[in-house]
């Protein structure tokens, strides 16, 4: 059988014109920007003014990541094929490809093999200029400052207690940290300055979790910026600033709409940080797509520890969303490296690796079933070396916490592969009611809320506060920031804040190191490492493998 590559099989799709998509997905013509044949912007005026119920909403999420991959994307793309396969009205919600992983290590974030959303190359590069305009404003913010500071400072501005950043929708280590404003008097204020990647940018989660132009011209002006030399917060709306930061964003925050390689309608919109933000698409974007279907399959971040926590305890409590269903994706693969297997060794059975690196799976589907009391079930993305005897395993350890297997082929396979798991995935929702609930609730203390969230979703034993950290708090509940929910940033790999502890580590306590507030965004971030907030290039880039013809024709992104 000849391989093809993502590119290639998306390249050979016949795309269907966007208007015909608009119209499966109940999408009237005066509602359409179109952004070419194949793209196109909702005008949000739709939400207000349409009649439909709202659909089924069902969250794919996964084990904790490891290099063997997991495909959360991938079965996020081809369960909504499979769902259309078997008559359903469905459509598919996903977050905005980075250009940084697309030139750097990880690549695009359009799905994969025969489940992928296209046209990949447009939503994989410039796609309709989202991120752009999103740095644009945070630049514009980072310019007004600065500029506020030259011309006199009235605001009593400290230069050293700047936190807003510049940023640039690129993985550039060169400009994490910078000094600026060199070259005397009139060319600014000297300072110690940095980047942060379009992505981290506090604006990108913002327009994710607003509700409409006004609800994203009051969070932009309650973005603080920097403090005084007596530690008063300074905002966005001091600047003055959010109008036209508004301004830049009129288009950026109405919902795209594209296609799978299937012709099921697509909204992919913002990608907001899965670390120091929610790791989610647009909440106008999710409830679009649940207006416009009978279904709708979208996905979070990460593992479930991250990914899921922050879409339930966060973009559901902000939005007023309740998943009807939740799909914990894992590969027999990933599972056998959190049993202690390298990744050189993975082809071949292994039961004892595997028996060792279930609990991980284990711990992600008691918590969505336990914690969060929502219906779920495990999908394994099936590779050809996984045997008979580990997919048995699988299935017999799940059953005893009375959640299904269904085994998933859609990336060899698309829709198709998917069928049986949307079989399932439409038996939860009709047969098994969940219970949401939330992990902590918002009249809890800081302290309490991380608590609550390390040792009922990471299963740790607790928390150790930094004096820094500490000092943190104190200042943010004097300040009144206490009522919000917690954005905890840790290593994606490990339930514990230690990414070389895999599989289900216990006793472990989660070292709090930074407590910051993102008050445009409405949530306290929680560092307990090192986040970079600017990647870097690896050795060899993906960049160094794109390249482009005299036809326009773009080769090697994946």
């Amino acid at each position: 059988m000849e391989f093809k590559t993502d590119i290639e099989i998306a390249q050979a799709c016949e795309m269907k014109p966007i208007t015909e998509i608009a119209k499966l997905a109940h999408v009237d013509e005066k509602y359409l920007e179109q952004y070419g044949k194949y793209k196109a912007k909702i005008d949000p005026k739709l939400l207000a003014e349409t009649d439909r119920e709202n659909g089924k909403l069902i969250l794919v999420t996964a084990i904790s990541p490891t290099p063997a991959g997991e495909g959360k994307t991938t079965t996020t793309v081809g369960l909504a094929d499979g769902l259309k396969r078997i008559g359903k009205d469905v459509t598919v919600a996903l977050r905005e490809p980075s250009l940084g992983p697309v030139f750097g290590v990880k690549g695009g974030a359009a799905g994969g093999g025969y489940a992928q959303v296209v046209p990949m190359e447009d939503i994989n590069l410039h796609f309709t200029g989202d991120f752009h305009a999103i740095g644009a404003a945070n630049n514009l913010l980072a310019a007004m400052l600065d500029n506020h500071i030259q011309q006199g400072n009235s605001l009593g501005i400290d230069v050293r207690k700047i936190t807003w950043k510049r940023c640039v929708d690129m993985n550039d280590r060169q400009l994490r940290f910078v000094v600026d404003g060199m070259g005397g008097k009139a060319n600014g204020v000297p300072r110690e300055d940095g980047f942060d990647i379009t992505v981290a940018s506090e604006i990108m989660a913002v327009l994710c979790l607003s509700n409409s132009i006004t609800d994203l011209k009051e969070r932009l002006s309650r973005i603080i910026v920097g403090y005084t030399y007596d530690d008063k917060p300074v905002t966005c709306g001091q600047l003055n600033a959010a109008g036209a930061m508004t301004a830049l964003l009129k288009d950026a925050i109405k919902p795209n709409l594209v296609q799978t390689l299937e012709g099921t309608p697509a909204f992919v919109h913002g990608g907001p940080f899965a670390n120091i933000a929610h790791g989610c698409n647009s909440v106008m974007a999710t409830k679009l797509a649940l207006k416009m279907g009978d279904y709708t399959v979208t996905e979070a971040g990460f593992g479930a520890d991250l990914g899921a926590e922050k879409f339930l305890d966060i973009k559901c409590r902000m939005a007023g969303l309740t998943p009807d269903a939740v799909v914990i994706v894992a590969t027999i693969r990933a599972l056998k490296m959190h049993g202690g297997r390298d990744k050189k060794e993975l082809g071949f059975e292994d039961l004892a690796a595997l028996e060792k690196g279930i609990p991980n799976l284990l711990r992600h589907v008691s918590n969505i079933k336990n914690v969060y009391k929502l219906p779920c079930v495990v999908a394994v993305n099936r590779f050809p070396t996984d045997t008979d005897n580990e997919v048995n395993f699988i299935i017999e350890k799940c059953k005893e916490l009375g959640v299904n297997v269904v085994l998933s082929t859609v990336w060899a396979e698309g829709g198709k592969g998917g069928e049986a798991l949307a079989r399932e995935v439409v038996r939860l929702c009709e047969e098994e009611k969940g219970d949401f609930t939330f992990s902590y609730g918002l009249d809890c203390s800081i302290e309490e809320k991380i608590e609550s969230v390390v040792k009922k979703v990471y299963g740790g034993e607790g928390i150790t506060i930094m004096p820094n950290a500490k000092k943190q708090i104190e200042q943010l509940t004097k300040l009144g920031y206490d009522n919000v929910p917690v954005c905890i940033a840790k290593t994606q790999y490990s339930f514990s804040d230690d990414p070389t502890k895999l599989g289900a580590p216990e006793g472990f306590k989660v070292t709090i190191k930074n407590v910051k507030i993102s008050a445009g965004a409405g949530f306290i971030v929680v560092l307990t490492g090192d986040i970079l907030t600017m990647p870097g290039l690896p050795k060899v880039p993906a960049a160094e493998r794109i390249d482009v013809d005299e036809n326009g024709k773009i080769t090697g992104l994946f």
